[in-house]
């Protein structure tokens, strides 16, 4: 039996389930880093873990905060160029998977990371897009992480960041979506979720699989393996 957990430690270990062993991944920085870092370390430890900053095959002992932390550069298997790692990685299709956060999703899967509220005069302007437009139509499957709240899944984005046309998984904090027909969908909730909590914390009228499953929940080594991840200065 598995020792209690928060909503937050399930996310992060179902998303980590999603990365098969030997795949090459280009990693976001926060949830996606801390995900595919617990998949390196369980299941998958071939995964060949990318970021922004050039850094191909790191392998952080802490997690990192940011794509300029020297110690992805340290356990990187090799340090690449910026327009190197765009041009010849991930435009030329050699990245299986990209692993992406966002502040706001569409029912389509497109992603907002630039701003809330208008453009011109927005109420928070964020971090920006950074390579994500380039991930989302570079790689072969985006999987998303996003802890749902009305607010962050929309009906209408208010810019956006990404494209979701390769969203092929978006897993949360209450259960995991996947595209059918287009339409992002409910097909598990995570353990003592049930679909109307999911539909409540959706802002549009959230399509609900007839075969609705439950995620297994975190198994004691994953857990340990997770609260193992450190993240620097922590």
């Amino acid at each position: 039996m598995s020792a209690a957990y928060t909503t937050d430690e399930m996310m992060a270990v179902e998303a980590s389930r999603l990365l098969a062993d030997g795949v090459v991944c280009f990693v976001g920085i926060g949830l996606p880093s801390t995900a595919a870092n617990l998949a390196r370390r369980t299941h998958a430890p071939d995964c060949v873990l990318i970021y922004e900053s050039g850094t191909i095959g790191a392998k952080p002992a802490e997690l990192p905060l940011s794509i300029g932390d020297g110690e992805l550069a340290d356990t990187a298997d090799s340090v690449v160029s910026v327009p190197e790692m765009f041009a010849y990685w991930l435009q030329g299709g050699r990245v299986d998977v990209g692993f992406l956060g966002a502040a706001q999703i569409d029912r389509h899967g497109n992603l907002n990371s630039t701003v809330i509220g208008d453009y011109d005069r927005p109420k928070v302007r964020l971090p920006g897009g950074g390579g994500a437009p380039e991930i989302a139509t570079g790689v072969k499957d985006v999987f998303v992480m996003l802890r749902q709240t009305p607010r962050a899944f929309v009906e209408k984005l208010d810019f956006t960041t990404s494209v979701g046309d390769n969203v092929r998984v978006v897993v949360t904090d209450l259960g995991t979506l996947e595209p059918v027909d287009g339409e992002l969908t409910l097909t598990h909730v995570h353990p003592g979720v049930s679909a109307g909590e999911v539909r409540a914390a959706t802002g549009w009228d959230l399509r609900v699989s007839d075969e609705l499953a439950i995620s297994p929940a975190p198994t004691q080594d994953e857990l340990e393996a997770l609260r193992g991840l450190r993240t620097r200065g922590s």
